[in-house]
């Protein structure tokens, strides 16, 4: 993709997104994700009915009468986006690949935590780490993020997302909002999990299309693995077939939610087809 063409589809992601986080998110954001906490602000005089826990004694002593410190909620916050850009992104069906879906609903997010002047930062992994952009704030910082979900091109089509929460803990020190994109059909991440949601604010977004939930009767098809490359022919006419491929989907499907509910991390299933708008907002309104 040369220069032109992709600033004009960073351009066009931006208007779209930037939009719907001005007039949508926005609130909903900030409403939902609260600062880690009470910061000290300043000190004032005591005024009748101040909690007396809050003085000050070395400012009361040096200017002998009675001083509060007064705090207030520490707003600042650090998002970051873990996105899957193993070989299965590029599947689609209807209108959208799920690469697509996934790279407005990041920039959605990212713009609707930098209204609130928080730090975004983002990690591209396959089975490894493929890209880490620190955190940082600000539009240019965000349109950055939008450029590499556009163009990046990963060495590994495989996935394995406990190696990446495994990295997102060691980078991480200080609790972040965490989002996890990705469709999901892998196993054998719950327990990095768990750790994880036990320091962070851990939400997955499982971004699938509705012909990956089964196969239908097409006959002998060949299909190729876009994770391994390799390539198989399926008999489709065969009952026991298309059952054990959507027993197989079930399975890493249910896994996922069963991982995430038993870390107290948040889930959101978006389908390609559908609007993320309404899911990410009534995710939002639930939790706030």
């Amino acid at each position: 993709m040369d220069t032109k063409e992709l600033l004009k589809k960073v351009r066009k992601i931006e208007i779209k997104t930037r939009r719907l986080s001005d007039h949508i998110f926005g609130g909903e954001y900030h409403s939902t994700f609260k600062g880690r906490g009470m910061t000290f602000s300043e000190v004032r005089q005591y005024q009748f009915g101040d909690d007396v826990r809050n003085i000050d004694w070395n400012v009361t002593a040096r200017y002998n009468e009675p001083y509060v410190k007064v705090f207030e909620e520490e707003r600042e916050l650090t998002m970051m986006l873990m996105v899957d850009f193993s070989g299965s992104k590029l599947f689609g069906t209807i209108e959208q690949f799920k690469i697509e879906i996934v790279t407005e609903i990041a920039a959605t997010l990212a713009f609707s935590a930098t209204q609130n002047n928080d730090k975004i930062g983002l990690i591209l992994f396959s089975d490894e780490v493929e890209l880490f952009i620190p955190p940082k704030k600000g539009r240019s910082h965000v349109l950055r993020i939008i450029r590499e979900l556009i163009e990046f091109e990963p060495k590994s089509k495989l996935t394995n997302v406990a190696e990446a929460l495994k990295f997102l803990s060691n980078v991480m020190k200080k609790r972040a909002i965490v989002f996890i994109m990705s469709d999901f059909i892998t196993e054998n991440y719950q327990h990095t999990l768990k750790i994880a949601s036990g320091r962070h604010d851990v939400t997955g977004i499982r971004v699938y299309d509705k012909h990956e939930e089964s196969i239908p009767n097409l006959g002998m098809v060949q299909m190729i693995d876009e994770e391994t490359g390799e390539s198989v022919l399926v008999n489709t006419t065969s009952k026991k077939v298309r059952l054990n491929y959507a027993k197989y989907y079930r399975e890493k499907v249910d896994y996922f939610k069963d991982s995430f509910k038993k870390s107290g991390a948040g889930v959101i299933d978006c389908r390609v087809d559908e609007s993320y708008v309404k899911k990410l907002l009534g995710y939002f309104k639930r939790r706030g």
